[in-house]
């Protein structure tokens, strides 16, 4: 019997010198343990989860002991756990699938009790400006991830952590979702039309937004841990999505 509840989390940015980095952490660990396995059925990670990562073929990032921890404990009680490569995670490759988390590709359409949902990041869906997908197609271009990855570790964490820095984000700069002018709002108008779902839920936007798409659908963005804990739950006995 599927149990009710699946959570989604975004934009963590673990490991981001911003705020209090361990309390961050602390928080997001907190959360992960306090998932009942009983009535949890999954949890999806939607990208930007991590600040920085790269991962070498036989090497992956130190730290974060803890978050594996509680997220294995959740996966050896029969918690299906999902991520999705954010613009600051792109470089996950097979460490995480080898301990079991399933690693999705936006935009991704499932059913979930009565509703259907369209998952994803949020990033670089819909007309978005060139040059951004200029720089996300090089980001996942293999060649150049293989150039990257002779890069000796101190000098490319160095490298990924300032690029971080420099990110929106680093800048503490805040955003406001701009509605149906947003490049993600064309995206889902265009999707819906195509394939119709009930929700869409995405981050990246470090902006909370809950508004309509068409006549019958939702757009659900989550906000970034930064300015405080936060998630989504959706009850499938409830037939109900609402925020933590």
């Amino acid at each position: 019997m599927q149990r009710p509840l699946t959570y989604f989390v975004s934009d963590v940015h673990l490991g981001l010198q911003v705020g209090d980095p361990a309390a961050r952490e602390a928080a997001f660990v907190k959360f992960l343990k306090a998932l009942d396995p009983v009535k949890t059925e999954a949890l999806y990670l939607l990208g930007d989860i991590w600040d920085f990562w790269y991962e070498y073929r036989d090497v992956v990032p130190r730290g974060y002991v803890r978050v594996f921890s509680a997220l294995l404990d959740l996966l050896d009680k029969g918690v299906k756990v999902y991520f999705f490569r954010g613009n600051h995670d792109i470089w996950a490759y097979s460490y995480f699938e080898h301990l079991g988390i399933r690693c999705l590709e936006q935009p991704y359409r499932v059913a979930i009790g009565p509703k259907t949902f369209c998952l994803g990041h949020g990033d670089g869906l819909g007309p978005v400006d060139k040059g951004y997908l200029f720089m996300r197609a090089a980001f996942h271009n293999r060649l150049l991830q293989r150039l990257f990855s002779t890069l000796h570790p101190w000098l490319a964490f160095r490298l990924g952590e300032g690029w971080s820095r420099r990110s929106r984000l680093g800048k503490q700069i805040t955003y406001r979702f701009k509605g149906a002018d947003e490049p993600l709002y064309k995206f889902c108008e265009k999707f819906q039309a195509d394939a119709p779902v009930d929700c869409f839920v995405f981050g990246h936007y470090h902006s909370p937004t809950d508004m309509k798409v068409g006549d019958s659908a939702r757009l659900l963005i989550l906000g970034d841990w930064i300015t405080a804990p936060n998630w989504l739950v959706y009850d499938s006995a409830a037939d109900e999505v609402y925020s933590k």
